[in-house]
């Protein structure tokens, strides 16, 4: 499968300035092959851009376990639900490989983007352009599944989404 550039990724979505500053608010973290970074309804309070190494996403399955939903690498951001109210993980992540990563205090950076809007802004659009292009990934993930176990039918609908 073709990938198109990440918004996901950190070089693609800001600024250098506004990458600066967001950098202000990091310090690197490392995380053994394994390592769980966070899990799905725990708290979340921070993220992650990945300097090297593979985080894999991953959400419960009835049934199934967990099933691998994404794979991050080098520059993209690994979290959002630390954005969005009630600041809730909506899945889990993992260290696929040794990862040397950027942590960021979520309340740190979301205190600079309240007291500088244009910034906020910024992040805020970086992110929510991550979660849409997750979303698509997802989506299409989940048909390439259906597909794979007999047919499902699709039914074409309209939403404000």
């Amino acid at each position: 499968m073709m990938r198109t550039l990440s918004p996901a990724r950190l070089a693609n979505a800001l600024s250098a300035q506004d990458r600066k500053r967001l950098m202000e608010y990091g310090r690197e973290h490392n995380f053994p092959q394994g390592t769980r970074l966070f899990e799905e309804g725990s708290v979340a309070d921070r993220f992650w851009i990945v300097r090297s190494g593979t985080v894999t996403l991953d959400m419960r399955v009835p049934g199934r376990g967990a099933a691998i939903i994404e794979r991050l690498g080098p520059g993209e951001l690994v979290g959002w639900s630390w954005l969005l109210r009630p600041y809730i993980w909506h899945n889990s992540a993992e260290a696929e490989t040794p990862v040397r990563a950027d942590e960021f205090n979520a309340t740190a950076v979301r205190t600079a983007m309240n007291e500088d809007p244009a910034f906020g802004a910024m992040i805020g659009n970086w992110v929510t352009s991550v979660l849409a292009y997750r979303l698509q990934g997802t989506r299409l993930r989940l048909l390439d599944e259906y597909a794979l176990h007999g047919g499902v039918v699709l039914t074409s609908r309209t939403s404000g989404a």
